[in-house]
């Protein structure tokens, strides 16, 4: 958590943000943009935390700066997440991490992000 009490959360680009798979940009994943968005607006910081490097790394940022979602950092640690331990450590440090590659229980729910996005859709929906 932030001083402020809002989520750090890490998110992956290749199969997650993006739906196709490195090394193309692919096409949004729409809900998780907007989810991420709703959170950074609500005070949540977001970390890009992907693999890419480079040009592959630039497109990726561009994808989803033109799709409204600024990351407070890129492959790092925040800076009071540094200040707080006095270096920086070698993890990127969140409360969530969003990746393809964790384990899921798709077959079973939906993703928590998805999840937590139509409840929290329906309660404003009355």
């Amino acid at each position: 958590m932030t001083k402020d009490g809002h989520r750090i959360i890490a998110v992956d680009f290749d199969g997650t943000l993006s739906r196709a798979k490195w090394p193309a940009v692919g096409f949004p994943n729409d809900l998780l943009f907007e989810y991420l968005i709703e959170c950074k607006e609500r005070g949540d910081k977001i970390i890009l935390f992907s693999c890419r490097t480079g040009d592959a790394l630039r497109a990726a940022v561009m994808f989803c700066n033109e799709r409204g979602l600024v990351f407070d950092t890129i492959n790092e640690n925040l800076p009071e997440v540094i200040e707080a331990y006095g270096e920086d450590p070698r993890k990127v440090t969140a409360d969530v991490y969003i990746d393809d590659r964790g384990i899921t229980a798709d077959n079973v729910i939906p993703r928590w992000f998805e999840l937590e996005y139509l409840i929290n859709h329906t309660k404003e929906r009355g």
